[in-house]
Parts: structure tokens; C-alpha cells; sequence
């Protein structure tokens, strides 16, 4: 265990931070699979040099070491109905966004949510998360999150990033790692309960998503795009989009906001 991280060794049963490493998703999930109960439920894995991480639709996540917080953790999940584990990388993302909102919120930022799991602050994406099951063990799931904390503005990939030092802020790792697993946790225990509606998964997530009632241009996994207006999450968290008369239910997809919601 490390000493730099109390806060977060307090929540989780296992911590384990490397120097460096081309994945930390991929470094979990192996861990997970050769030693499953030596990785339980809010395990956690972390780096702040990753070579090679992974993100949506198969793009590779790197970043000059030192300059982001590279973190996955195990989460197990057998109380969880199928119907509702569509959830799960929506509740991470919701955890997340609490994370960063405890350190940014009171300095007069504003921090939201991009369908499916992107954490934006002041419409710059400051956290990108990617969930992976783990092999052969439906149950269980690795949760990876990339979060721009020491990169300074000059080494942003894309304009439309940010960071907590761009933003002139210190970031706590620490504590941004245990708020984010106490939250995570919470969100899961109350899928676990129920439906994401009757659970307040569902509240809790329109109530940060930024996309709902946004006009979004959604990349498709197939390369199709399709534009609209971000209606409202339905009951297996998908994002259903209105192009005209017609409302597609988006499960996977890049989303751009074109014009932000007015809420």
C-alpha cells in the first residue's frame, strides 16, 4: 500500500500504484483474472504515467507522465440485474463528476456530465472513462478513468480539454480518488436495490448530464453520424436522440455538443 494515498486506502481494500504503464485497464483486468480474490469489490489501480490507454471507439489515451492521474478499479457486481448493468458506466461517470465538483465547485467553475461518462468543467472535458468486463467473470467489471490534473494548458491534446492546473488549480489525488470510490459505491449499492429510476441512479445522473437537450452530433461505432436534439435517457441509459419526427436509442457513440442545453 501507499502512503500517498490514506484517504483512498480508507475506502478501498487495495491499492496499488505503479510507477508506470501502458494500461491500467489492462493491467486490472489481468490481475482480476489470474487473482480474484486478491482484487475484491473497489480495488483499485493507479499511475501517473500511462503509455497506452484506451479510450472510446478504440482511440489510444496517453499523456506526458505527471501531467494526469491514470486510475482503474474492480467493482463486482452480482446484485446488479442484467437489465440495469447498462448503468454502471453512467454511474461512474456521475461519480466522477462529484469527484471533481468537491475540488472545482467552490472556485466558481461549473462541472457537468457528456453522455455517456465524460467529465466536463466550464465545457472543457477534464475525465474520460472506459468500462471493460473482465473476462469469463461477467460479474465483475473494470472501470478505467483518465483525469487531467497537473497538464498545463500548453500541453492540452485538443482545444477542448482541460485540466486542473489550466484551470489554476492544485489537484488532491487523494482525495479525488476516495470521493470518487465512496460515490461510485453508492451508485452501485442503489442499482443494486432496484431499477435505475426507483433507485435515483437515473435522477442522479440527468440531474449532472449536460447533453440532455443539447443539439448533439453523435459518432457512431458503425461511422454513421447522426444529429439532433439530446432528449432524455431512457430506462437502460441509453441516449435517445430526436432528428425530426424520428428518436433514436444511442448505446454507443462520441458525442459533440452543438449547441449547449439551456439548463
Amino acid at each position: 500500500m501507499s502512503v500517498d494515498y490514506p484517504r483512498t486506502e480508507s475506502v478501498s481494500p487495495r491499492v496499488r500504484v505503479v510507477a508506470s504503464t501502458g494500461s491500467t485497464n489492462a493491467d486490472a483486468v489481468a490481475a482480476a483474472s489470474a487473482d480474484p480474490v486478491g482484487w475484491p469489490h473497489l480495488s483499485v489501480l493507479l499511475t501517473g504515467d500511462q503509455r497506452s490507454g484506451r479510450g472510446r471507439l478504440d482511440r489510444t489515451w496517453s499523456a506526458p507522465a505527471g501531467s494526469a492521474l491514470a486510475l482503474s478499479v474492480l467493482v463486482r457486481i452480482p446484485r446488479i440485474p442484467a437489465a440495469a448493468r447498462g448503468w454502471v458506466p453512467l454511474a461512474a461517470g456521475a461519480a466522477m463528476t462529484r469527484a471533481v465538483a468537491a475540488q472545482l465547485r467552490p472556485h466558481g467553475h461549473t462541472v457537468g456530465l457528456k453522455w455517456p461518462n465524460d467529465v466536463l468543467v466550464d465545457g472543457g472535458k477534464i475525465c474520460g472513462i472506459l468500462a471493460e468486463v473482465v473476462p469469463g467473470e461477467p460479474d465483475a467489471v473494470v472501470i478505467g478513468s483518465g483525469v487531467n490534473t497537473r497538464m498545463p494548458a500548453s500541453e492540452l491534446p485538443v482545444h477542448t480539454a482541460t485540466s486542473f492546473a489550466a484551470l489554476g488549480r492544485e489537484a488532491d489525488d487523494d482525495r479525488l480518488v476516495a470521493d470518487y470510490l465512496v460515490a461510485l459505491d453508492e451508485q452501485l449499492a442503489a442499482l443494486a436495490r432496484g431499477a435505475a429510476g426507483a433507485s435515483g441512479v437515473r435522477g442522479e445522473v440527468e440531474a449532472l448530464c449536460l447533453t440532455l437537450g443539447a443539439d448533439v452530433r453523435v459518432s457512431l461505432p458503425d461511422g454513421r453520424v447522426l444529429e439532433g436534439r439530446a432528449q432524455r435517457l431512457d430506462d437502460e441509459g441509453r441516449l435517445v436522440v430526436a432528428s425530426g419526427s424520428v428518436e433514436t436509442a444511442v448505446s454507443a457513440g462520441d458525442v459533440v455538443h452543438v449547441r449547449p442545453s439551456a439548463g
